[in-house]
């Protein structure tokens, strides 16, 4: 699965934002770097900010339900830097226990984990 439900961008893309929001940047930077209308892009970060928790909570498990020597990531400042380490970590758990799984993005390994509704407000 490569893109998120009622989304027109790919998975990566929609990543790549919350990775750059995660890491401080804001919405009208982030729209300009990848090309898209700030108004989409905020779009994004609001749906993830309201699903952070619960994604947070559904890729730590899949983290350490995967990795054979699992180490949760530590807390930081926020809620939202949580979701994107959390999700970020249970992609490098799948890629240590099946190296293939490193050709996917982490992005496009969430998708498909959520079922394409990372950010459905249904999901998980």
């Amino acid at each position: 699965m490569f893109v998120l439900a009622r989304r027109v961008d790919l998975a990566e893309v929609i990543g790549a934002a919350l990775t750059a929001k995660a890491s401080g940047a804001g919405a009208r930077t982030i729209a300009a770097g990848l090309g898209r209308p700030v108004e989409t892009v905020r779009g994004w970060l609001r749906r993830f900010r309201q699903r952070a928790e619960h994604v947070r909570v559904y890729f730590t498990v899949l983290l350490v339900d995967t990795a054979l020597d699992p180490i949760p990531p530590a807390l930081s400042v926020s809620g939202f830097a949580d979701a994107v380490a959390a999700v970020l970590g249970a992609w490098r758990a799948a890629v240590s226990r099946w190296p293939d799984v490193g050709t996917v993005s982490p992005w496009r390994l969430a998708a498909a984990a959520s079922g394409g509704r990372l950010l459905s407000p249904l999901w998980p």
